[in-house]
This record gives C-alpha cells, sequence and structure tokens, in this order.
C-alpha cells in the first residue's frame, strides 16, 4: 500500500485553516451574546425570626425585639416540647 506523503507546508496550511474556522466561530459566538441589564437594587430588612426543629418559622420580630424574640422560643421550647431558636431574617422590601 502506498501512503500518501504530506509535506510540511500542507500540514501548515491546514492547521491554519482550522485556526481561522476557530475564531471566526468564537468571533459569531461572542457578538451573538445579548448583555444583560444589571438587576435594580433590592433593599433588605433584617428581622428576628423564631424557628422550631423543622426549620419552619413560628414567628417574627422587629429587629429592636430580640428579647421577645428570645423570650417566645424558651416559651415554645418548654414541657419537653421540640427546640426553637432564634435566627436573623432577612426580606426583601417593596419599592412601589
Amino acid at each position: 500500500m502506498a501512503r500518501k506523503v504530506i509535506s510540511r507546508q500542507e500540514k501548515a496550511a491546514e492547521a491554519e485553516a482550522a485556526e481561522k474556522l476557530a475564531a471566526e466561530a468564537k468571533r459569531k459566538k461572542a457578538s451573538s451574546r445579548k448583555t444583560k441589564k444589571a438587576a435594580a437594587d433590592v433593599r433588605l430588612r433584617l428581622y428576628w425570626g423564631v424557628f422550631s426543629q423543622n426549620l419552619k418559622r413560628v414567628a417574627v420580630f422587629e429587629f429592636d425585639q430580640k428579647d421577645e424574640a428570645l423570650k417566645r422560643s424558651e416559651e415554645l421550647s418548654k414541657g419537653g416540647k421540640a427546640p426553637h431558636f432564634v435566627q436573623k431574617v432577612k426580606e426583601e422590601i417593596k419599592v412601589e
């Protein structure tokens, strides 16, 4: 069987053609992308939440009422019931 002999020049030409195709594909792909608008600023408000052991929110208190939130969690945890805990909760403020 006879093999076809490929010269270095032919190999270089094939490599250059492949690079050009890849560059064109990248350029087309980059130009077809749409720019996304920047997301509007989201304002958050901080609360204290009382949660059960199953991570269900039982009560919500204003941020300056941490003592009341702690008392509520202790009340719910008394008597051998499932323990409750207090955690910070961030909620989005809807601006109209």
